[in-house]
């Protein structure tokens, strides 16, 4: 078993390290938090790296990625940032698309994508009453007489769901009804008529906005549709796994950088006339990162190289997301603890960290919805 990186992984790190010294610095990242996106010149640093089309098909213009190597470019990417950024859902959406939509479908949005490099389709699957209970959407698409479909309902928790020109919107076909289990997938340009948004103010992650998108008769026609009638909850669930892994490698990096600052500072900060790593209990919150940074890591790459065997995940990448993201946060709070009061200020970034990383208990399925899954799938790998 190799744990090594290959050369071509070992350039992706280096490089990764270049782009982030040189556009996330200290007050670069605090501007951009302050003005809730990343800066225009960092995004378009990214697209010129060709980093946004790794994962993503040859036929569409991307550069084929196996899941270790996105894993590892994402956990690097937020470790060398320690910052949130909207790049890795931009490319899911992507990925979605070209997996799931027509040739037509895909150049289009492809075609914008290599303009910006940034995020060009953003997925409203939540509804202010349904978010892990899914059969609780009421939005609807309603066929007319014409042939046309209007989309009548309300989408929360989008991401860039205000920049980006493309929706990627599920919704129940023609009933609102619990117990309709058809749902379609429509691709809609966010400036169509009946579409809005409102922005959503978050305790953190404020460099990758939240808003609700709201439908008003919004006329779709059948080429929008991504996929057939009634499969686009079915074509979604194939890529879960694989974003539940992404929240992870965030959140992996985040907690890394966190760790980072933590040790540095505790090499540096002298307390009673010596550094205060030298003190045993700092030595133990130091000790106690590393053993669930590590854990969480191995754990990651184990479940994307599964991926890659065309192995499932289910119940690794539930109880990893459960766990992970709350270890996480605790790695963010061992280090405000180490810092003491100045980790409590927006003088470090440690606090920012913490906030962020509280987020990813949320984000691709709350830790009891994957208690529940991991619940229902590890009884079964007993036989």
């Amino acid at each position: 078993m190799d744990f090594g990186l290959t050369d071509e992984q070992q350039l992706l790190v280096e490089s990764l390290k270049e782009y982030a010294d040189r556009y996330f610095d200290d007050e670069s990242v605090r501007q951009m938090y302050e003005n809730h996106q990343v800066s225009a010149e960092a995004q378009d640093a990214y697209r010129d790296a060709g980093f946004p089309f790794m994962g993503l098909p040859e036929e569409v213009g991307g550069i084929p990625t196996d899941h270790v190597t996105l894993g590892l470019m994402t956990e690097k990417l937020y470790e060398f940032t320690g910052a949130m950024t909207p790049f890795m859902t931009g490319m899911l959406a992507c990925a979605d698309l070209a997996e799931f939509g027509t040739p037509e479908q895909s150049s289009v949005i492809m075609e914008e994508y290599e303009k910006s490099g940034q995020s060009v389709a953003a997925l409203c699957l939540s509804e202010p009453a349904a978010g892990s209970d899914n059969q609780g959407m009421t939005m609807t698409s309603k066929k007319q007489a014409d042939g046309t479909y209007v989309l009548n309902g309300q989408k929360t928790w989008v991401t860039n769901g205000a920049d980006v020109p493309y929706l990627l919107v599920i919704c129940k076909d023609e009933d609102p009804a619990r117990e309709n289990r058809d749902m379609s997938l429509w691709l809609v340009k966010r400036e169509t008529e009946g579409v809005s948004t409102a922005h959503l103010t978050k305790l953190g992650q404020h460099t990758v906005p939240f808003v609700d998108v709201f439908f008003d008769n919004v006329v779709v026609t059948e080429d929008q549709r991504i996929g057939g009638a009634g499969e686009g909850w079915l074509l979604l669930m194939k890529n879960f796994e694989f974003e539940r892994c992404l929240v992870v490698a965030q959140g992996l990096g985040l907690a890394q950088a966190a760790q980072n600052d933590a040790v540095q500072y505790a090499k540096d900060r002298i307390a009673f006339n010596k550094p205060i790593i030298t003190n045993p209990r700092v030595q133990d919150l130091i000790t106690e990162n590393e053993k669930i940074l590590q854990q969480s890591r191995w754990w990651l790459y184990y479940c994307l190289w599964k991926l890659d065997q065309g192995e499932s995940i289910n119940a690794d990448i539930a109880m990893l997301k459960s766990w992970g993201t709350r270890a996480h946060l605790q790695v963010a709070d061992n280090c405000i603890e180490i810092y003491g009061g100045l980790g409590y200020t927006d003088e470090v970034r440690v606090g920012r960290i913490w906030r962020d990383l509280r987020g990813n208990m949320l984000a691709g399925g709350t830790c009891e919805v994957m208690d529940y899954i991991a619940g229902r799938a590890v009884p079964k790998a007993y036989k």
